[in-house]
């Protein structure tokens, strides 16, 4: 059986094809606000990957913040839910799920089987996500992919005490006006996400192992902030930000 998930994020789109239960195929296109028209071309490229053509494909389930933007899904399912069961699938030995995109973050505690027991999520403010770290790259003047390795660079610890993000650049501009190098203010903006997410997903519960997901799983300076401030290792797949998609595929088979 072939069936697909679809992930639209605020800032990216995923597409995964799943064939009897296994990941086949996959995509991750930027958002350009047509998301019909993305998420199509996202699907094709899976499909293509999967050695599979759409016609193939006998249920699609959406998921993600614009879910009921994608007429051509079969139904459309929670990203808690699709989190949890793409997680469950790869990690089996996963209890915890955090999936951190560019305006949400979510924790998530479950069973081996993907069945989920507690969950929270931080939207009220995008100092626990990714848009907060793109702020801050601005700030700094650097490409958001210098960030992570940037922060892991610093040698000393820097506070900083700002949760949003308008007040939080200021405080970046004050630290680059006392000629702090960048490298300890790029990791005091990864620890101050990561306390924000700690504190989240504590809430709920944290039960080890802990799988990382979304986009924010590609900063490598997030993710040791991260590891530190919940002392443990966490499982970061090399493609993080399909993983919802990925459930959504999955459930889609049920």
């Amino acid at each position: 059986m072939v069936t697909a998930g679809i992930d639209v994020g605020n800032q990216t789109i995923k597409a995964v094809v799943a064939r009897d239960g296994s990941l086949a195929g996959y995509s991750v296109k930027y958002n350009a606000g047509d998301v019909v028209a993305v998420s199509k071309e996202a699907l094709s490229e899976a499909a293509a990957m999967a050695g599979l053509s759409e016609s193939d494909i006998t249920k699609i389930v959406a998921t993600g913040a614009g879910r009921k933007f994608v007429p051509f899904a079969n139904d459309a399912i929670t990203e808690i839910t699709c989190d949890a069961k793409g997680v469950a699938a790869l990690y089996p030995e996963a209890r915890t799920v955090i999936d951190i995109g560019a305006e949400q973050g979510r924790a998530i505690r479950m069973d081996g089987t993907g069945k989920v027991s507690d969950f929270a999520v931080n939207e009220k403010c995008s100092a626990g996500c990714g848009a907060f770290t793109e702020s801050m790259a601005r700030a700094l003047e650097i490409q958001l992919n210098e960030f992570g390795p940037l922060a892991l660079q610093s040698t000393q610890k820097v506070p900083m005490n700002a949760q949003c993000v308008i007040f939080a650049e200021s405080e970046v501009v004050s630290l680059i006006h006392q000629a702090t190098p960048k490298p300890d203010i790029a990791r005091a903006v990864t620890d101050a996400i990561a306390a924000r997410i700690a504190s989240m997903t504590r809430a709920v519960g944290v039960e080890q192992p802990v799988a990382l997901i979304g986009g924010m799983s590609k900063n490598v300076g997030f993710v040791d902030s991260l590891e530190k401030s919940l002392a443990t290792k966490l499982l970061v797949h090399q493609e993080p930000q399909i993983l919802g998609a990925l459930g959504a595929a999955l459930l889609a088979q049920s």
